[in-house]
């Protein structure tokens, strides 16, 4: 189902005195088919202004594009809409780069169909693989032991903490700078969400594109989400920190010792919504170990 915004210039003036000025705004609708004066009331509510005497929209443009979670706009149809499971995760396949600089899977037979017949009835047969791979691989989620020697291992985590979590999804992909600032989670109540950050960096995923320049979440943006009570933080990019600064993982550093997971490499988050998704990144119970692959996916 399409999804449209209004991008238009405003003027605002207040009963009591003074006014406000915006340029270039942009703000999601439930529908295109809106009047200049329905767009005016849907820009107060999304802004929470009060006592309002007069709005003057100009440059005013509806078009076809993604919402970016405008408080006060419900996307129209939404209760009519069929329940979809979004996969976000990268496949994993024997040679698969993900970081560079680290081990790519390999994949080899234990037992192959051909040696399994001789062990079984006639007519059945069975594969049995190996896969050898560093925890770092594909999607992955990081538990607290990823970063701190006394942390607690992907067997310590509650499920209840990887699965089912309401996904709020931060569409950032058009953004101007490569550090996601603390002000972009502002206007959401986070508490107890999985907050998805959408680069559009997946893109370049597999390609010697993707080490430089990808998109990263900063420390204050870090330090926001965890006094937010967030249960997971989500990227569709290289790593949740900085690369290209140096040694130091403040984002990291920040979330873990915090108990929220980090996941990193994810794909598809284009199709998940702003707001009304349910997430799940759940790995297996290793005891001793801090990073694993896992299949996230939304479902909407």
């Amino acid at each position: 189902m399409p999804e449209y915004r209004a991008h238009f210039d405003a003027t605002v003036s207040f009963v009591n005195g003074g006014g406000l000025e915006a340029t270039g705004f942009r703000l999601d609708l439930p529908t295109d088919a809106l009047d200049a004066s329905d767009i005016a009331r849907l820009f107060v509510r999304h802004l929470g202004l009060a006592l309002v005497g007069d709005v003057t929209l100009a440059n005013l443009s509806i078009v076809e594009e993604q919402h970016r979670g405008s408080r006060g706009v419900e996307t129209a149809g939404g209760e009519d809409r069929v329940r979809r499971v979004v996969d976000l995760s990268h496949r994993i396949r024997a040679g698969l780069v993900t970081y560079p600089g680290l081990p790519a899977p390999t994949i080899t037979p234990h037992l192959t169909r051909e040696d399994s017949r001789a062990r079984y009835a006639p007519g059945t047969e069975f594969a049995m693989d190996i896969i050898t791979m560093i925890g770092n691989t594909g999607t992955y989620l990081d538990s607290p032991f990823h970063r701190f020697a006394d942390g607690g291992d992907l067997a310590s985590l509650d499920l209840a903490t990887l699965v089912d979590l309401p996904a709020e999804v931060f569409h950032v992909s058009d953004a101007g700078s490569r550090g996601i600032p603390a002000e972009v989670f502002y206007d959401r109540e986070l508490a107890g969400t999985a907050v998805l950050l959408h680069t559009g960096w997946d893109a370049h995923f597999g390609t010697p594109g993707y080490v430089t320049g990808s998109p990263y979440l900063t420390e204050e943006g870090a330090r926001h989400l965890v006094a937010a009570g967030v249960q997971l933080v989500g990227i569709d990019a290289l790593n949740i920190d900085d690369t290209e600064s140096g040694g130091e993982r403040p984002a990291h550093t920040l979330l873990l010792e915090a108990g929220i997971h980090v996941v990193e490499h994810l794909t598809g988050l284009g199709a998940v919504p702003a707001r009304g998704a349910r997430f799940t990144a759940a790995p297996p119970a290793v005891e001793g170990f801090g990073t694993f692959p896992v299949r996230a996916y939304a479902v909407i």
